[in-house]
């Protein structure tokens, strides 16, 4: 972003005027292509037609380059982060999102170190092959897997965590890999970019006293095909018999549901606990340490890729790019 002094407010960044505002990009030692998108979004406006747009523009430039990176908003990245992992099925290159806390044209921003420090991972190979090859976020010293990052800071610069997977590298004087945790790269891997992203989704989180009419009203909308249940703690969930009626009869009408903790660390062990064993037995999906934002990315691009309902469901409890653990 950047200041827009006439109207006092934060406004997109063109980013066809990169190179004047970061000058350093100069001196790196590997050509830059800058690709801008026809309209600027601030990245609350992101829908799932973009994330379908940036996966399409990857396939369509994959073999003329190494790598690719994306300048997001920090608002919806760890959500552009987790589509775009599915939607590259069999990605060997690597594809990192990053941003920043200040707008590029404030003197204390953490757009340039950020930017840099991202083009210089994006750039790095061993032996002819790239060090990271699946889509990262970079954020303040840190690379995490994208669809394990979540935003958890709007005024601190470390804004992203990953709570169940630890950090890819670290960027200090010199770029720490942490080989053991990144993806292997696989030289017989295929790119195949997906088309489609089912948008007839939503995320229900519990709370104490929420209502049969409530649930009800939710589970009822029209058209609805899949739901992110947001429970307490290892996956519980009340046991009242309205509630469990409720979410069994929306099963029974082909509603998919896959059950995510509020906990931003731990996972979800369906059927430990009594309050979670019921959710077990409607066919609740287990979403172990799923975050919220790859829950409802998986949700949406299974809805839209996988006709099969048995094995969408198998395919929601299982990792298919790294975002869960077994």
């Amino acid at each position: 972003m950047i200041y827009d002094r006439q109207n006092d407010q934060l406004v997109p960044f063109d980013f066809e005027q990169i190179l004047d505002r970061v000058p350093e990009i100069r001196r790196l030692d590997f050509e830059l292509t800058v690709v801008v998108l026809n309209e600027l979004l601030d990245s609350s406006n992101m829908k799932p037609a973009n994330w379908l747009h940036m996966a399409r523009i990857i396939g369509e430039n994959y073999d003329a380059y190494d790598s690719f990176v994306i300048l997001h908003g920090t608002d919806t990245m760890a959500y552009t982060a987790s589509a775009l992992s599915f939607l590259l099925e069999g990605l060997t290159k690597p594809v990192i999102l990053t941003g920043a806390q200040l707008p590029i044209g404030v003197a204390r921003s953490d757009a340039r170190e950020n930017f840099i420090t991202a083009l210089e991972i994006a750039a790095a190979q061993e032996n002819g092959r790239p060090l990271v090859p699946e889509v990262c976020i970079y954020f303040n010293s840190l690379l995490l897997r994208g669809n394990r990052a979540k935003k958890k800071e709007s005024v601190h610069f470390n804004a992203f965590h990953s709570e169940n997977y630890p950090h890819l590298a670290m960027a200090g004087v010199n770029i720490e890999y942490n080989t053991p945790f990144i993806r292997p790269y696989s030289a017989e891997s295929r790119l195949k970019v997906y088309e489609a992203m089912e948008t007839q989704v939503i995320v229900m989180p519990l709370f104490p006293g929420i209502s049969s009419p409530i649930v009800s009203g939710i589970l009822g909308i029209p058209g609805l095909r899949g739901l992110v249940l947001e429970s307490y703690g290892a996956g519980n969930a009340p046991t009242e018999t309205w509630f469990l009626n409720a979410l069994a009869n929306a099963i029974d009408r082909g509603l998919v549901i896959v059950n995510v903790s509020q906990c931003d660390g731990g996972r979800v062990t369906q059927g430990r606990y009594q309050t979670s064993k019921q959710l077990d037995s409607i066919g609740v999906v287990s979403g172990s340490d799923l975050t919220v934002e790859a829950a409802i990315t998986k949700l949406m691009f299974l809805l839209a890729n996988e006709p099969d309902p048995d094995l969408l469901k198998n395919r929601l409890a299982e990792p298919i790019c790294g975002e869960m653990s077994r």
